[in-house]
């Protein structure tokens, strides 16, 4: 029942063809684990089932203070209380209901490029129009972002709705302090509310950082929608338990009150067990995955750095998602062949996340064994030697 291995060819565009007779699925496209998840999260939830009623409920108190604890113990967040956390199905959801909160059908709405792909489908399927404003790389590889564009693009647009990512999908970005302070002062010198998607706030790598965005200043705590969820830290997307995370009361108010318009008042039990059970007790499990991925990637990096020098790998400092850009051996005509055909593997492709400008780059989904790593990046190597 897993959409990275049965849906492969299955998804109209949204996912790699199915590969050619011969090959196994590797499931490295999709942004979940191919891990088993904390067994204690099971438990739970059994214990969960074991009670007989299923009928409406409300959240426990238990709930949101797991939310708090993890909050302050990961990223220094005080002061955070009950009611500024709200329900969503997803992080997706979340995006667009606070959208729809505070902008119409037809409004401009500001991007980064390259774009994860879920924000493109969920904003243009709601008839939003979105402006790209670019990622730029510096002198080391680092992909940045150019506050002149963003201002230039904001006001030639008359956006008054951002869409931010942090960390970045699918660059890997851990936003340092200054970068989220400059573009703070960009969307409030525009009267900009952020939705911002901190969804892979976890998956931080290497001694990188997270910061909150509505932690570096007063300012961008009264303007941002922040969207959180467990569900890439402990692999429980199919649990259908996000949050969001509004300090303000005025949009508070207005997310609310869509929220509660179209009847999404909270999910299924399970869901709020999971959450609970993963923030309390997953910490060991968390950190012994994270250094897997980070292990993950050293390998890809400095096997493609040993072979094929010309692929260049972005540096890895959050998500377990890594940008890799073929260029140098590959047009962006054979790209999705080449990987499917001759090396029998689900990709991402860069061409989804933002057209031709990235067209020659895969992501790939580090959250898998080594053995599985190996396999896929020997394919590679072999078939472009």
């Amino acid at each position: 029942d897993a959409i990275s291995v049965d849906s492969v060819g299955q998804m109209n565009g949204f996912a790699p063809e199915a590969p050619k007779p011969g090959f196994d699925v590797i499931p490295m496209w999709v942004a979940d684990m191919n891990f088993p998840t904390v067994p204690t999260i099971q438990q739970a939830i059994i214990e969960r089932a074991q009670h007989p009623a299923f009928g409406y409920f409300s959240a426990t108190d238990e709930y949101y203070d797991s939310i708090i604890r993890w909050h302050q113990t990961r990223n220094g967040v005080t002061g955070l209380t009950k009611e500024c956390i709200g329900y969503e199905n997803g992080v997706l959801g979340g995006v667009i209901s606070a959208l729809t909160s505070f902008a119409a059908p037809g409004d401009a709405v500001l991007l980064h490029s390259p774009t994860y792909i879920g924000f493109t489908a969920s904003v243009e399927n709601n008839g939003y129009k979105i402006v790209h404003s670019p990622l730029v790389k510096d002198e080391n590889g680092v992909w940045r972002m150019d506050f002149e564009d963003m201002d230039a693009k904001i006001k030639a647009n008359h956006i008054h709705v951002a869409i931010f990512c942090s960390p970045h999908n699918p660059c890997g970005r851990v936003w340092e302090r200054w970068e989220l302070e400059k573009a703070m002062e960009v969307y409030r010198a525009n009267d900009c509310l952020v939705i911002s998607d901190e969804i892979w706030s976890d998956i931080i790598l290497n001694g990188h950082k997270h910061i909150p965005t509505q932690s570096v200043s007063e300012d961008a705590r009264s303007r941002t929608v922040a969207l959180y969820a467990p569900s890439k830290t402990f692999n429980l997307a199919g649990c259908q338990n996000s949050f969001a995370i509004i300090p303000d009361p005025d949009i508070r108010r207005r997310f609310d009150g869509f929220v509660e318009g179209i009847r999404i008042h909270g999910g299924n039990p399970f869901g709020y067990v999971a959450v609970e059970a993963a923030y309390r007790g997953g910490r060991q499990w968390f950190e012994q995955v994270r250094d897997i991925i980070y292990g993950n990637y050293e390998y890809v990096r400095e096997s493609l750095k040993k072979s094929l020098p010309g692929a260049v790998v972005s540096p890895l400092e959050g998500t377990y998602l890594l940008w890799i850009d073929f260029g140098a051996y590959l047009p962006a005509s054979e790209i999705k062949s080449f990987m499917e055909d001759k090396c029998g593997l689900a990709f991402d492709y860069g061409d989804w996340f933002g057209g031709e400008r990235f067209g020659t780059h895969i992501r790939m989904n580090l959250a898998t064994s080594r053995e599985l790593v190996e396999k896929a990046v020997n394919s590679i190597i072999s078939n472009l030697k």
